[in-house]
């Protein structure tokens, strides 16, 4: 692997995997909120908008917290801000104490745009990658993400060490 970045100095393979994924999903993030700033969207607008559009059914406020990473008040702040820009509708559901989220035609014109700048970044960035070795980083990939929801906070535990 070529020394491109100082993250490569690592000698641990394991700490260089989290290292690069993590920087790669910042990287990655950086530039799509950059190549969306003339839209007035950032990463805090962009990506809660994909996450209800790609979801199979319409999303509570506490789903799209969880996907998201946020507590449920500072959901509340975000889809007020979505709301009034006519991205988003709070709508009632079955149970009247949990409001769906619904994206609005503009809402969905907006989310078109990004999902097209990000399979067009997405496209030029695996540009060059073996379709083989790509499909080996996500069986791993796949395989960590398993173990960590799996194991959670046994991670740490005798019976979540395998070392």
């Amino acid at each position: 692997m070529p020394n491109l970045h100082p993250l490569t100095h690592q000698t641990d393979t394991r700490r260089l995997v989290l290292s690069l994924t993590g920087h790669l999903n910042r990287q990655w993030r950086r530039l799509v909120d950059r190549r969306l700033q003339p839209l007035g969207l950032t990463e805090a607008t962009w990506l809660p908008l994909l996450y209800i559009s790609r979801a199979k059914a319409p999303l509570r406020q506490k789903d799209l917290a969880a996907l998201i990473g946020l507590d449920s008040s500072s959901v509340v702040r975000l889809l007020d801000g979505l709301e009034t820009a006519g991205y988003v509708q709070r709508l009632e559901g079955t149970d009247r104490r949990e409001k769906l989220i619904h994206l609005t035609p503009a809402g969905q014109k907006t989310v078109a745009t990004v999902e097209r700048v990000v399979q067009e970044g997405r496209k030029r960035l695996f540009r060059d990658v073996n379709p083989d070795e790509l499909g080996a980083a996500c069986s791993v990939l796949q395989q960590l993400l398993g173990t960590m929801e799996s194991l959670g906070e046994n991670l740490w535990s005798e019976e979540g060490r395998h070392d």
